[in-house]
């Protein structure tokens, strides 16, 4: 599967099954960012039970509620209505790879508490 935009059409359709989300905050102007998305779409096409978003922090604030970027990338992931990680990465994609396959292998992974909103609910608004 590809990296989604928020406000794409095939995000909806994606976002309404239980599939694991892997939200990447980051920035136009940042020039790591802009490397490491190159990255993380390459990851987002071999992993296709996944759904990976791009989100620019300036033009989709309302994703992040009350919560702050400090730095990038900052990675948000989700599965079965929990936030299993919110923070910044280092941007090697391979620590985000392991991250997954770790968080996937685990029975009861412990949600992480943040004052983001429904990110997987203000995305379904966002979406085509």
């Amino acid at each position: 599967m590809t990296l989604l935009l928020p406000d794409c059409n095939q995000l909806k359709e994606r976002l309404l099954t239980e599939q694991p989300l892997v939200v990447c905050f980051c920035a136009a102007w940042c020039d790591t960012c802009g490397i490491y998305r190159t990255k993380l779409a390459a990851l987002a096409e071999t992993l296709e039970d996944t759904i990976f978003v791009w989100a620019d922090i300036e033009d989709y604030p309302e994703l992040l509620g009350e919560e702050d970027v400090e730095d990038f990338p900052t990675i948000l992931i989700e599965a079965s209505n929990q936030v299993q990680f919110f923070g910044t990465m280092l941007p090697h994609i391979n620590q985000l790879e392991r991250l997954l396959e770790t968080l996937a292998k685990e029975q009861n992974p412990t949600p992480v508490s943040t004052q983001l909103p429904d990110v997987r609910k203000r995305l379904l608004s966002l979406a085509g």
